[in-house]
């Protein structure tokens, strides 16, 4: 597997995760960044729910090759992090390089490549070593539970808190932060916008009736710009979406295709 001589970094940009963490959370040592199928994502919008960044996350890689996994979790210590895990190292590479800076929810990732194998890797490339992999895996969060720096850290901050009679005051709640329509999960269902307001349903199934397996068209009377194209399968609608999103149906205005939401 071929190496890569670790860039520095900034301690500033780290999000107060120093040392870097393995996806189970416990803390990687100091050693040459290592080309690897997984990986390790830093600097995520805190606001944005977990799920809908993992569908944003798997929805921004899979453009680049199989995804098998996207870990994320909203504990404090891994709170605006992520780990995407592909088929090959060689994916990862390409879609760090790709995608490294791009600002996802209004935030640049800073992406680089995990130092161990995640589950899903291990299960899908050496299936025969994944019980030894995640039984060493526990055995390692087990001994870095105490002595985990960034654990030590919060613990030191509410001890402090507390000697100095602070009290603590409730969560405030988060906003609910919706996922963009571009990073929308699959769907068999598409949601057409911008429409020509002259625009006919016979006009829409002969557009969409290229693309094999539709099932129905659906214009909604009280907003003529909008419609919904339903195919049999989420595969068939996301090709047809890929070939005709920004199509010209009028030959001026561009149509926007996206996955309705479920």
């Amino acid at each position: 597997m071929a190496t890569t001589q670790a860039a520095p970094v900034d301690p500033d940009s780290m999000q107060d995760v120093t040392p870097a963490l393995a996806e189970n959370g416990t803390p990687q040592p100091e050693s040459e960044e290592i080309v690897s199928e997984t990986l390790y994502i830093q600097n995520l919008n805190e606001k944005v729910k977990i799920d809908v960044l993992k569908a944003s996350l798997r929805g921004l890689f899979k453009s680049y090759g199989e995804v098998l996994d996207v870990v994320a979790h909203s504990n404090l210590r891994m709170r605006g992090q992520a780990f995407v895990s592909f088929a090959s190292p060689e994916i990862a590479q390409k879609a760090m390089k790709e995608v490294r800076g791009f600002p996802l929810y209004s935030k640049p990732m800073q992406i680089t490549f995990a130092r161990t194998r995640s589950d899903a890797v291990v299960k899908r490339l050496d299936a025969t070593n994944l019980e030894q992999h995640t039984s060493k895996r526990a055995e390692q969060k087990r001994r870095t539970r105490y002595s985990n720096p960034l654990k030590q850290k919060f613990k030191a901050k509410r001890m402090a808190a507390e000697i100095d009679g602070a009290a603590a005051a409730p969560a405030a709640r988060r906003p609910n932060v919706q996922m963009p329509d571009e990073y929308l999960p699959p769907n068999k269902i598409l949601f057409l916008q911008n429409l020509p307001e002259s625009v006919t349903k016979d006009q829409l199934m002969a557009l969409f009736s290229q693309y094999p397996n539709l099932h129905e068209v659906r214009l909604i009377p009280t907003k003529k710009d909008i419609a919904f194209v339903e195919y049999m399968d989420e595969g068939s609608a996301g090709v047809a979406k890929d070939a005709l999103h920004n199509y010209k149906l009028d030959g001026e205005n561009k149509i926007k295709i996206t996955f309705a939401r479920k």
